[in-house]
């Protein structure tokens, strides 16, 4: 082995083992969900499934500035490759959440035609699309083609980049500064945290604002979302942390938002130090809870591990006693969530057999790793389901509602933050 290699080596150890934001090194695992695919990774029943990858989803706590992270495995262009299936407009409820946002916002910050928006990581053009029928310059900024090329066909300028502190620049040399960026569910999908705040303030106008969504922290621990875990979420995200990160590149937090969406999220406006805005009490209250909860200490983080194996325990047991009883249990939605709990708890199409989801982009593929076969909703009653695994259980009160008439008789189930059934 060469020194070169050496290096490298040492390199990467290092590069794995310590914290994305601060750079301190990692030494307490939050929880260690074993082994698996990427949990976008679809597969095409023609494909060699003995050459599907797998990596470790292990995720740690840093003890210094407390960001939860993933340990990296996964190159960013292997899950957010060209044939990447996760669309935005598939849920009708986000596409809802998504307009009344738009409303609100282009009210709040009195955009009009000379305004400049930019959404990272936008998707189908599930939001933009609010914007362009206002008649407000908007740009997306979306590394999946897949995607984007759906965007476009709405008439939404897309860039397929992933959004660097580098791209900010060609950004901001090329369409100048943004009053309004936006990033919905992307801060925590970014191996450079840094980089990215970096580029959001490059891209920012003066007294611009950003606005991000992203799952909360607090939601994830205490209520037993472990399933939200996969590897292209590489941060786990608290208002504290984020603030932290925020600051150290001259990025205030104004205003935040709790909302319910994906289980529960934050939404954080924010400026440049200098920006003019008045930073309200929701700030001030919320960064108190969470200090009040205990995020700022190892304590915080160290039960998670039992409960997620808990949680584990009851699916298996469900789905071993049904299939005893002869009963029949599909699952419903290929959610990436979904492959998280299938995977960690070596569910196979032995115990499912099918899975129904909306999404074109997924159907008539197989999930990862449990390589159940995925097929479309109108076929769900031709199974005669007892019982329905809701995997996407975000989502449930949604799926629950276009489902009920059709399947009078089934039985819903979802498994976190605990099994439960509930009749349609």
């Amino acid at each position: 082995m060469t020194a070169d290699m050496d290096t490298s080596i040492a390199d990467s150890i290092r590069h794995f083992l310590s914290c994305r934001a601060c750079t301190q090194t990692l030494e307490h695992v939050f929880v260690d969900l074993g082994t698996m695919p990427p949990s976008n990774a679809y597969l095409n029943s023609s494909q060699d499934l003995s050459q599907e990858k797998s990596y470790p989803l292990k995720v740690f706590v840093c003890h210094h500035c407390w960001l939860v992270q993933t340990q990296d495995f996964v190159d960013k262009d292997e899950m957010f490759s060209a044939e990447y299936a996760y669309f935005s407009s598939v849920s009708k409820g986000w596409v809802a959440h998504a307009k009344h946002y738009c409303a609100m916002i282009i009210k709040r910050l009195a955009l009009n035609s000379k305004s400049k928006v930019i959404e990272i990581a936008s998707n189908d053009g599930y939001l933009l699309q609010n914007f362009v029928a206002e008649g407000i310059p908007c740009l997306g900024v979306e590394p999946t083609l897949a995607t984007a090329n759906v965007a476009r066909e709405l008439d939404i300028p897309v860039l397929s980049e992933f959004f660097t502190e580098e791209f900010a620049q060609v950004l901001q040399n090329e369409n100048g500064p943004a009053d309004l960026i936006i990033g919905n569910n992307v801060l925590a999908h970014v191996p450079d945290i840094n980089d990215f705040v970096a580029g959001l303030k490059l891209a920012l106008s003066v007294q611009g604002t950003i606005t991000l969504e992203f799952p909360h922290l607090v939601e994830l621990v205490e209520k037993n979302q472990f399933d939200t875990i996969y590897h292209e979420h590489f941060s786990y995200l608290s208002l504290s942390v984020v603030q932290q990160i925020f600051n150290a590149h001259g990025l205030t937090i104004y205003d935040v938002e709790q909302l319910s969406t994906h289980g529960g999220s934050l939404r954080i406006y924010a400026s440049h130090e200098n920006g003019g805005f008045n930073i309200k009490a929701s700030v001030k209250e919320l960064l108190a809870q969470e200090l009040a909860r205990g995020l700022l200490s190892l304590n915080y983080y160290q039960a998670f591990q039992a409960k997620v194996e808990q949680i584990k325990a009851q699916v298996r047991t469900f789905l071993i006693t049904k299939k005893q009883q002869g009963k029949t249990v599909v699952g419903y939605g290929a959610a990436a969530k979904g492959n998280t709990l299938l995977n960690y708890a070596g569910i196979s199409t032995e115990f499912l057999p099918v899975i129904f989801d909306a999404a074109p982009s997924k159907q008539g593929k197989l999930m990862p790793g449990s390589h159940i076969a995925i097929r479309h909703p109108d076929e769900i009653a031709d199974y005669s389901p007892d019982y329905i695994l809701i995997l996407p259980w975000n989502i449930k009160d949604e799926v629950m509602q276009q489902l009920k008439e059709k399947l009078p008789l089934t039985i819903f189930v979802v498994a976190v933050p605990e099994l439960i059934e509930q009749g349609s």
